[in-house]
């Protein structure tokens, strides 16, 4: 299996090196490249082209939540785990809704940050437990109410549309779909943009604490 190439983005050196160290101790994982800034980290990521960005939130300068941004506009399929001390709410909604695909805090274990970069590497999103309920309820505060699945918002979605949700949210690919659900990969592409347009989700991490905060999926 190939490794996944992985740049680290954070402004202080010892972590760096750490992250370092930690993950080329895993043969699935190879850093090839490391930043200080949302500067550095755009040029690092536009010459290395890598397949996940280890990405701080505070540093000088462009900061992590404006990086995730540029780097998703450039390169929209590098995966970006967010790695950082807060767990604020502002934060949070900041760096999903910037297209971060995992969060974790400095706080958890290696376990924790090793299984988010493995989730988002194989295509799905990834929240701390210490933050998803946090997520869940960014999702409720700005949806304004608690939509259940018999609310009219759910009834606007047709079964396809819900079908594909509940698989966008459970992390798989566009082409994974297309191919589970005898679709082509246009099709499910159309299914996803009007079933985010009506539920007015702007991110995979989105769709996927719409699902947790109605019983959809469990994480």
């Amino acid at each position: 299996m190939q490794a996944s190439r992985i740049v680290i983005v954070d402004d202080h050196g010892i972590m760096r090196d750490g992250l370092s160290a930690l993950l080329d101790m895993e043969a699935d994982f190879e850093v090839v490249g490391t930043a200080a800034d949302g500067k550095m980290a755009l040029d690092k990521v536009t010459s290395t082209k890598p397949d996940l960005v280890l990405m701080d939130l505070s540093m000088p300068g462009i900061d992590g939540a404006n990086a995730i941004e540029l780097i998703k506009r450039r390169f929209p399929d590098i995966g970006v785990v967010v790695l950082t001390f807060h767990r604020e709410d502002a934060h949070i909604h900041a760096a999903l809704e910037a297209g971060a695909e995992g969060y974790v805090l400095k706080d958890d274990g290696r376990s924790e940050l090793l299984s988010a970069l493995r989730n988002v590497a194989a295509g799905r999103s990834y929240l701390s437990p210490s933050v998803c309920s946090r997520v869940v309820s960014i999702y409720l505060e700005t949806s304004g109410s608690r939509p259940m699945p018999d609310s009219p918002t759910w009834e606007l979605l047709s079964s396809r549309e819900r079908e594909v949700l509940k698989l966008v949210a459970e992390g798989y690919k566009t082409r994974e779909i297309a191919e589970y659900l005898s679709l082509s990969v246009k099709t499910i592409e159309k299914y996803r943009s009007s079933m985010m347009r009506k539920l007015d989700l702007h991110s995979v991490s989105a769709v996927t604490a719409y699902a947790i905060a109605n019983g959809l999926l469990t994480q």
